[in-house]
Order: structure tokens, then C-alpha cells, then sequence
């Protein structure tokens, strides 16, 4: 239980740190607009990514 917990912590904190990086990059360079399209994308992918680990981490302990 304790390494479920660990692991949400981790990913929530990727997520927010992929889309404040992608907004130090970007910010100032495009429009507002269009720069939080490309964070809301980017954090889209982001999640589908740790979604898969997530699912690939339970059928490795589930074969164990």
C-alpha cells in the first residue's frame, strides 16, 4: 500500500513538473492561448504514458 501511495506522488508530481517546465520554455513566446493548449497536450501524453507504466507495474506483480 505504501508503494501505491509513493507512486501517485510521483506521477502527480511529473505531471506538474512537465507542464511548469513547458511553460518556463514556451511562456512569453507564443500567445497565453496557445501556450496552455500545448501544456493541456503535452500533460495529456504525459498521463496516457504513466497510465500504461502503471498497468505494465500491476501485470509484472500480478505474473510474480
Amino acid at each position: 500500500m505504501k508503494e501505491i501511495i509513493i507512486l501517485v506522488l510521483i506521477a502527480c508530481s511529473s505531471v506538474f513538473i512537465m507542464g511548469y517546465s513547458i511553460h518556463m520554455l514556451i511562456g512569453g513566446l507564443v500567445s497565453e492561448t496557445t501556450e496552455n493548449w500545448i501544456i493541456a497536450g503535452a500533460c495529456t501524453i504525459g498521463v496516457i504514458i504513466l497510465i500504461f507504466m502503471g498497468l505494465d507495474i500491476v501485470k509484472q506483480r500480478r505474473l510474480r
